[in-house]
């Protein structure tokens, strides 16, 4: 699976994934649930950089001294919104505005993904950003004012 960046913007973020074939219905449920879930802890603020006390201790948790006073005084960082997935032919689209949440989102985002690709799904390419040659985005909000 290759990972590609385009043109980035947090608030107007359109992720592109190329299947190596047309998706079933199974296979988009399955994508759409890993999303859907990503979505979901980042609404809640889970990818927070300002606060990863337990990945900065260490490998030995024990007795991990956890400070929920700092944990508190993190700024928050929420996504704010999610479109719906589409698709056409081998291609998936989802818009997001990210919000604050930190880019430590996409990483595990890209972790979970290659591991769907590896066990359930074939996806060839997620792109990040940008726009589609195979699949204007112009078509989208055409068919939204018509």
């Amino acid at each position: 699976m290759q990972i590609s960046f385009r043109e980035f913007n947090p608030f107007d973020l359109w992720i592109w994934i190329e299947f190596e074939t047309v998706a079933t219905g199974q296979e988009q449920q399955y994508l759409e649930e890993v999303f859907n879930s990503w979505f979901y802890l980042g609404k809640l603020g889970a990818f927070n950089a300002e606060n990863l006390q337990v990945s900065e201790y260490g490998e030995d948790l024990s007795y991990l001294d956890y400070r929920q006073d700092e944990a508190e005084q993190a700024m928050m960082a929420p996504m704010h919104n999610m479109g719906e997935f589409e698709y056409l032919g081998t291609w998936g689209r989802c818009w997001f505005d990210l919000g604050t949440s930190d880019n430590i989102a996409l990483d595990v985002l890209i972790n979970a993904l290659s591991h769907l690709s590896n066990d359930y799904i074939a996806i060839h390419q997620v792109i990040f950003g940008g726009e589609n040659e195979d699949w204007p985005l112009e078509q989208r909000h055409q068919a939204l004012f018509n």
